[in-house]
């Protein structure tokens, strides 16, 4: 089955809803049972069918049904955002004593939260160099459990060799969880490359429409699927019902969607490239860039987020005109939706294990569903602003 014929009917079971195409939006707390013996035997498996709402229905089964079959995975988790996706995995895997391995590209949050959480329940994460590769061997421990990459990094997009990490962290006994948002359920298989977990921002491209936060979890086995769902459910966290529903309806559209938020990010980044205000484009796909032969051998697409690089010599003041000015890209920290966004990410690029310089100031764009002449002409009007001293 090719991926636009599986991402419609994947977790679709209309037989079970009356016919009904989509799956109702299920509002539930409680389920009763018929007997008592009916009960009991619902407490050994409380996490298969319809036990209790916070342990899922039938709408956040049917969209981690779907998930799970397009990333390949054994069983899917929802959660209630992408990074209650990472931080229920992080804390399902690690205890007192553990060590971490984290890619120093990592989305900030999650850098946070090792920082300042893990920390603080006796956990020890080292932050490392994203283009380490099989390096990663030197920085193993006896008590490194869990290997976390994130590829492309999602402001500065180096992009890693999962398999060789995968390799080293298999051979110590680690377990390597992606946050595979950039490449989304599509893009790239992670179980074919030594993923143990993979994570989606679900609120981003699978949602689509920036209007619901939600976050997956796709695990390779049984054992990691039980051990995750049962520190999620433990601690709390479930996704709510209309943002399963609106997750759900998203991924229907998704393959379609991509393909214009790659079309359009690349001829923009081509474009981009041709600016005389422009140092570089930080884009895997394009062929000049440093990450592009790991994107060719591992991956199948491209989003449509990038970063770029201005030349040096331009105040803020002249980055703030450029991007106050724009028309169609919005000033917005997320991504995903069918809306173009712009940040300006200089002095939020955090590192510890390697350094990052840029000589200019930089940007990232999200490149949304807008005819992409229109977006061209928008970025041309900002340049005239930025060069008007």
């Amino acid at each position: 089955m090719k991926n636009d014929t599986r991402i419609v009917h994947a977790g679709s079971h209309p037989e079970a809803h009356g016919g009904a195409v989509n799956p109702p939006v299920y509002h539930v707390s409680t389920v009763t049972y018929p007997t008592v013996g009916a009960m009991k035997a619902g407490e050994k498996t409380p996490y298969d069918g319809m036990r209790y709402g916070r342990f899922g229905t039938p709408t956040s089964f049917a969209l981690e049904e779907a998930v799970c079959e397009l990333e390949g995975g054994f069983r899917t988790v929802s959660t209630a955002s992408g990074l209650a996706a990472i931080t229920g995995t992080l804390s399902a895997l690690l205890q007192a004593g553990d060590h971490l391995l984290m890619v120093d590209s990592v989305y900030h949050p999650t850098r946070r939260f090792c920082q300042e959480h893990l920390k603080r329940y006796g956990v020890e994460t080292t932050f490392y160099d994203p283009l380490i590769g099989a390096g990663i061997a030197r920085l193993m421990r006896p008590e490194t459990r869990v290997v976390f990459v994130e590829s492309p990094g999602s402001l500065t997009f180096e992009v890693q060799d999962i398999p060789a990490i995968a390799a080293v962290a298999h051979a110590h006994g680690a377990k390597v969880v992606l946050d595979n948002t950039w490449a989304t359920p599509l893009f790239f298989r992670p179980f074919e490359k030594g993923v143990d977990i993979s994570i989606q921002a679900a609120t981003k491209f699978i949602v689509g429409h920036s209007d619901a936060m939600l976050g997956t979890i796709t695990c390779a086995d049984s054992d990691l699927w039980m051990r995750v769902k049962s520190s999620v459910a433990t601690s709390g966290v479930c996704a709510g019902a209309e943002e399963v529903y609106l997750g759900l309806r998203g991924l229907r559209t998704l393959s379609v969607r991509l393909r214009q938020h790659q079309e359009s990010g690349l001829l923009l980044a081509d474009w981009l490239k041709a600016r005389p205000e422009v140092a570089r484009v930080m884009h895997p796909a394009l062929a000049d860039d440093p990450g592009h032969p790991l994107w060719r051998r591992d991956f199948s697409g491209a989003c449509g987020l990038f970063g770029l690089e201005l030349i040096p010599g331009y105040t803020s003041q002249a980055v703030d005109r450029f991007l106050d000015g724009l028309q169609y890209f919005s000033l917005g920290y997320s991504w995903g939706g069918y809306e173009s966004l712009i940040i300006p990410t200089s002095g939020n690029i955090q590192r510890s294990a390697c350094p990052w310089t840029a000589a200019g100031p930089t940007l990232r764009i999200h490149t949304g569903l807008e005819d992409p002449q229109d977006l061209i002409a928008d970025l041309a009007a900002g340049f005239e602003r930025l060069n008007n001293l």
